[in-house]
């Protein structure tokens, strides 16, 4: 967490209001590591006076795009949230960067186990490599029925391993792996190669479904997930499979299991989600 549908969400809700504001100030940082490519001081030369131009999202990556054709990523990893705020607001707990904008508003990251980085590329073409050299096709916006067929062609890995591989697509993580996965009957230790042409164009249409509904009710707060106001999402009503060991599958009332699979947990219904022999 965050994931594709918790990052669109954010992006969806800071576009109509950061888009054409113009930089006043950046701050804060108490934790340099977060900056792995970059330092307060150049992203204060680099920003300052500068107005934002566009608000997009690459995987589980925030781009945000400047006049200059500067660009700011923003990873959240576990637990950050970049929020936007009143800037006279008193600054909470664990606020390690502030971007000031004209109008009197920060856009403020907020990560409380220090995993989010943030990233500042001087023109797009420095971008799009970075995100060439780590994600493939984007699960929302690019991932089809033949294009995961191709993808999956002569695999023998694990679905479950590589719907989270973000070189092999991007912006699934866990919950909406198992998610997905539930929702196509697909054991989530079935390999690749096992999966008939019906399963994979099952599992690509489940993919898709899972991140809209998971973007409609405005992200899952299943832990500290929160939108760009503060507030958060609602999907985590609506989770299938995702945290819900011991309690019955919605579609046939068998108890929902949990499973480890390289170290990550994974939930499955046992009686919808066979692992068929391989």
């Amino acid at each position: 967490m965050p994931e594709l549908p918790e990052v669109e969400t954010t992006a969806r809700t800071l576009r109509p209001r950061i888009t054409g504001r113009r930089v006043t100030g950046v701050r804060g940082v108490d934790w340099p590591r977060m900056l792995p490519n970059t330092s307060e001081a150049d992203m204060q030369a680099a920003l300052c006076g500068h107005t934002v131009t566009e608000v997009d999202r690459r995987g589980k990556y925030l781009l945000i795009g400047f006049d200059d054709e500067q660009w700011v990523m923003v990873h959240r990893k576990m637990s950050g949230n970049l929020l936007l705020v009143p800037g006279e607001m008193p600054l909470e707990a664990h606020t390690h960067l502030v971007v000031a904008l004209e109008g009197g508003e920060d856009l403020r990251l907020v990560d409380a186990r220090k995993f989010g980085r943030v990233y500042l590329f001087h023109g797009r073409d420095q971008l799009d490599e970075f995100l060439a050299e780590r994600l493939g096709p984007d699960s929302l916006l690019e991932l089809d029925e033949k294009l995961l067929a191709a993808k999956l062609h002569k695999r023998k890995g694990r679905i479950k391993t590589l719907l989270l591989d973000q070189a092999f697509v991007a912006g699934v993580g866990n919950l909406y792996a198992d998610e997905a996965l539930w929702e196509a009957r697909l054991h989530p230790l079935r390999s690749a190669e096992s999966l008939s042409t019906r399963e994979v164009y099952r599992l690509a249409r489940a993919i898709k479904a899972v991140l809209v509904m998971g973007i409609e009710r405005r992200g899952t707060s299943f832990s500290t997930y929160r939108d760009s106001d503060g507030v958060p999402g609602e999907n985590q009503e609506f989770l299938n499979a995702y945290g819900r060991e011991g309690q019955p599958c919605p579609r046939c009332g068998a108890l929902i299991r949990r499973i480890v699979i390289g170290q990550r947990s994974a939930f499955f219904c046992p009686k919808e989600q066979k692992l068929r022999s391989q």
